[in-house]
């Protein structure tokens, strides 16, 4: 596999190794979101409520890095995962301590209604949320168009594209 960094012609690095994944369910109340809170102490968005975020390691595809970063940071996998979906659009973001522009691939994994995530040391808080309350605190733009995507592409009834995205 080739290196995930790229030299852009400006000078700034792309980076390809991150993987992003949106997880949900359904209850009786509706469709829910899972948001974790970021330690303030993380580089990255430090108390930022965030979908799954991870990297890939060398040689990793990115659904199964998608996979593995799931399991590791919510403990979600086996029979508690209903279904896998990727997401088409992939958005360039730039991140100033990194000084890069990363492009990660987006996946949904829809959890069992009575699954209940065990977060790992990445966070410390988690809550399930509407797809209306997700967007409000979502604070990348990026990661709100993405549940766009996902209502549109994924949950809409008879949404052509559902089938053609499922992975899993």
């Amino acid at each position: 596999m080739s290196d995930p960094v790229r030299q852009g012609p400006a000078g700034v690095p792309i980076r390809t190794d991150l993987v992003e994944v949106f997880v949900f369910r359904r209850t009786a109340a509706g469709v829910e979101l899972l948001q974790m809170r970021r330690r303030s102490a993380s580089k990255i968005a430090p108390g930022a409520w965030q979908p799954v975020m991870g990297h890939l390691a060398a040689g990793e595809r990115a659904f199964d890095g998608a996979r593995r970063e799931v399991e590791e940071e919510t403990g979600l996998h086996g029979a508690a995962c209903l279904g896998w979906w990727q997401l088409e659009q992939v958005r360039p973001f730039f991140v100033a301590g990194a000084n890069a522009v990363f492009l990660a691939p987006r996946f949904v994994v829809e959890a069992d209604s009575s699954w209940e995530p065990v977060l790992n040391r990445e966070h410390v808080a988690y809550r399930w949320v509407s797809l209306g309350e997700a967007d409000a605190a979502f604070v990348w733009p990026g990661q709100r168009e993405a549940l766009r995507e996902f209502a549109r592409d994924v949950l809409e009834p008879g949404a052509p594209g559902a089938a053609l995205l499922r992975l899993a």
